[in-house]
């Protein structure tokens, strides 16, 4: 039925229920395309941060940093956004809001060559560029994280942000992460992406993927634009430049050693993994193995309901997983 959770691990007594009119998985999803999130944020201050990436190649990942307007003892929260977004995105906005008001500080990152970092990266991110949030968590120097540091991923930001946890020693170690509609295993993503009944999106996102390459400050040569130009799909896309631009032999390379559905085992912080069965873009089978045999870290939520990103509930302005995402925090706070 919809709203029933599958839980594990101190569960977190929190059913999502549906926003009329905004009903399935398709309409959960596209609510923030239609309706766009409230972009102003002038109610609290912010510093915008540059971080440096050490590989050598120069280039620099932005991000801005929001305080809130008391002073709490809550720990930084840093979202990571998915593919083709950035500090922008309609989620990145909203949730940003939802934890200043709450009295957390908030980072809201762009990953390499993505959003405001497009401008100071010569290359770009894929879903195994878990090096951009570990040379974030290294660099950090701000009265903000002194007490504690929360990640927040979304879609394949969290990917990213599991290969961060899994593959690099962090010099600040989270107290726990999150995602929320994270592809863990991105062959079937791109099969599910590809099929004739997500036409549609996967237009949309192709043409966002082709314009990230293409734009900015990028180090793509004239046979590569050529390639990504003519790419027909992701696969092609991901063939012609995501798996060379990386290191990877092709795109299924890419594919089966970027998935984390093998990573989980060797993050020991607490993780909360939030996914709908009903999301059109990622398959929810890696979640249902992870229902059925879950590490003791981990905090699993899959609902029926609340398509890709999307979980806009009946009950709150805020989407559900912001909800749900505050009480888990409040497992990591000191009482009182």
């Amino acid at each position: 039925m919809p709203g029933t959770s599958s839980r594990a691990h101190e569960a977190i007594d929190f059913d999502f229920a549906p926003r009329f009119p905004w009903l399935g998985g398709d309409l959960q999803t596209l609510r923030y395309y239609f309706f766009p999130a409230s972009e102003d944020l002038s109610a609290w201050p912010s510093e915008r941060l540059s971080f440096p990436l050490p590989d050598g190649g120069g280039d620099a990942l932005v991000a801005v940093l929001h305080r809130p307007n008391r002073v709490t003892d809550r720990p930084l929260v840093i979202l990571v956004h998915g593919l083709t977004g950035c500090e922008g995105s309609s989620y990145m906005f909203e949730t940003t809001r939802s934890f200043l008001n709450l009295g957390y500080p908030v980072m809201r990152l762009n990953l390499r060559g993505a959003g405001p970092s497009r401008e100071t990266c010569r290359r770009s991110y894929c879903g195994g560029s878990g090096d951009n949030v570990a040379a974030v968590l290294s660099a950090l120097d701000m009265e903000e994280a002194r007490r504690g540091v929360v990640l927040i991923g979304f879609s394949l930001g969290g990917t990213v942000m599991l290969h961060g946890l899994a593959r690099y020693a962090c010099a600040v170690p989270p107290i726990c992460a999150v995602t929320v509609s994270t592809p863990l295993d991105l062959a079937a993503v791109i099969h599910r992406l590809m099929s004739p009944r997500n036409v549609l999106y996967h237009r949309w996102l192709l043409v966002r993927m082709k314009e990230a390459v293409i734009g900015g400050a990028s180090e793509i040569s004239p046979r590569q634009r050529a390639a990504v130009e003519s790419a027909r799909n992701i696969y092609e896309f991901d063939n012609a430049f995501t798996a060379p631009h990386h290191g990877f032999a092709d795109a299924d390379d890419y594919y089966a050693r970027c998935s984390v559905t093998g990573l989980l085992g060797r993050i020991d912080i607490p993780l909360l993994l939030l996914h709908a069965r009903n999301d059109p873009w990622i398959p929810a089978v890696p979640y249902e193995a992870i229902a059925r045999d879950t590490p003791p870290n981990v905090t699993l939520m899959l609902t029926d309901d609340g398509g890709h990103v999307g979980f806009h509930d009946r009950r709150n302005a805020t989407p559900w997983y912001n909800t749900v995402i505050q009480a888990y925090l409040e497992r990591f706070l000191p009482a009182g």
